[in-house]
């Protein structure tokens, strides 16, 4: 083999590993934030939700909607953190340039990792949250079967069958009617807009621009709802820690160093004094 091939097969390989590299710490990333987005959606939800559901078919449904919620969750934790990420990252290696072990926080993996969040924000906004919502809220179509209608009575060695393949069944009645919701809604909002564009401006252009959804206004969209969440945040911060002042006024003791004794003994004699006098 020449040495200008070893030179390409080495730089292939290398990207390869680079690449294998940035996969295995982004998956790594993303499964220890969505556990612990998982013990802290189960530790402020209310336990009755998920342990006192006596049907199997509402339980599983109920399961599939905490794992989207949680995967929600942990995207939007994970973009709150990629930027402190990106700042420490890009410190250490300016503080460390010549360390082996710390050259995989290269500008490759942040790349990455900014791209796979305004990908899942994006998702979780417009699909998984609203798929979440009406998961929860549906029943199925008319006429599909439910887990335990008296006609299902089948002999014991099919029964566990059955109730798997029933279960199966009504969960995808649900999938259907959520899907169904989810492209009407997406319809009737696409419509309102195609309306309100023709109405303010009927041209080429307005029409042409409701053909640029994917390329322009769902990144439009994440900032307009990133730029309002910042807003909700630098209001809602004040209250917050007044709230948060107040309330621990409230619960911690007040130092007595400055107190008289002497005085309240006085006083003490004073009050006891004066029961006597009544008795």
């Amino acid at each position: 083999m020449a040495p200008v091939e070893q030179d390409a097969l080495a730089v292939r390989e290398q990207l390869f590993h680079e690449r294998v590299r940035e996969c295995i710490i982004c998956a790594l990333l993303f499964a220890s934030l969505y556990i612990l987005c998982h013990f802290i959606i189960t530790h402020f939800k209310k336990h009755t939700d998920f342990t006192a559901v006596h049907d199997d078919e509402d339980a599983a449904v109920n399961r599939i909607a905490l794992g989207l919620c949680t995967f929600t969750l942990a995207v939007a934790l994970g973009a709150v953190l990629l930027l402190p990420f990106s700042i420490i990252s890009n410190e250490v290696l300016l503080s460390f340039p010549q360390n082996y072990y710390i050259q995989w926080l290269n500008g490759s993996l942040i790349h990455g990792l900014w791209n796979l969040v305004f990908l899942f924000s994006n998702m979780s906004l417009v699909f998984l949250m609203p798929f979440a919502y009406f998961f929860t809220e549906s029943e199925g179509f008319a006429g599909s079967k439910k887990v335990g209608d008296p006609a299902d009575v089948l002999p014991v060695p099919s029964i566990r069958d059955s109730l798997l393949t029933q279960l199966l069944q009504g969960i995808m009645a649900r999938v259907y009617e959520t899907s169904v919701v989810l492209l009407l809604l997406s319809l009737l909002v696409l419509g309102m807009v195609w309306v309100a564009s023709a109405i303010m401006g009927n041209d080429a252009a307005s029409r042409q621009s409701l053909y640029d959804l994917w390329e322009y206004y769902l990144p439009y969209l994440y900032s307009c709802i990133s730029l309002f969440g910042v807003l909700l945040l630098l209001l809602c911060t004040p209250f917050g820690l007044s709230i948060m002042f107040t309330v621990t006024g409230k619960l911690l003791v007040k130092p007595r160093l400055l107190e008289d004794l002497d005085e309240q003994l006085s006083c003490t004699r004073f009050e006891e004094a004066a029961v006597s006098h009544r008795i």
